[in-house]
C-alpha cells in the first residue's frame, strides 16, 4: 500500500492475538513506503452495547477519543500527511464509531483489509468481486 498516511485504532477486542497488532499493521501497510503507522490511543466508545446501554459514559469516551484523534491528525500532518489520511481498524463497531469523527478530523475510517484490497486489487475491487461471484463464482448447494 502506498500514497496515504495511517493511524491504527486497535479495538478493545482486538482480533490480532498471536502477534503485536501494531507490528502486523506496519508490515501490512508497507511501513517502508508510507512511514510508521502509529496507534491511536483511547477507546472509541462503541464497544459492544456501551453506546446503547450507557450513552452518558459512551459520550464522554467519544469526547476523549476526539481529543486523541486531533493529536493524531497533527502528527500525520507534521509527517507530511494530508489528503488521504486514514484511520484503520478491524472492528465493525469501531469503524462505525470512528467514521463519526470524519467531519471533525478529516480522517477517513476504513477496515484495514478493505484498504489493502483497494491497493492490491484496484479501486473497483468490490464491484469486480460481486460480478465474478454473480457470474458463477459461488458454488450453489441444493438441500
Amino acid at each position: 500500500v502506498t500514497g496515504s498516511r495511517y493511524v491504527y485504532h486497535d479495538p478493545c477486542h482486538s482480533p490480532i492475538k498471536q502477534h503485536q497488532p501494531l507490528q502486523v499493521v506496519n508490515r501490512l501497510m508497507n511501513e517502508t513506503a508510507n512511514g510508521h503507522v502509529t496507534r491511536s490511543d483511547r477507546c472509541c466508545g462503541e464497544s459492544g452495547t456501551l453506546a446503547v446501554t450507557r450513552p452518558d459514559v459512551s459520550t464522554q469516551v467519544r469526547h476523549r477519543k476526539a481529543e486523541s484523534l486531533r493529536g493524531d491528525v497533527e502528527r500525520l500532518r507534521a509527517a507530511g500527511g494530508g489528503r488521504g489520511d486514514k484511520i484503520l481498524t478491524s472492528c465493525p463497531s469501531c469503524l462505525q464509531g470512528l467514521s463519526r469523527f470524519e467531519d471533525e478530523t478529516g480522517l477517513q475510517a476504513e477496515y484495514i483489509v478493505v484498504e489493502i484490497a483497494r491497493h492490491v486489487l484496484g479501486e473497483q475491487w468490490m464491484p469486480d468481486y460481486v460480478a465474478r461471484a454473480n457470474a458463477g463464482g459461488i458454488e450453489r448447494v441444493l438441500v
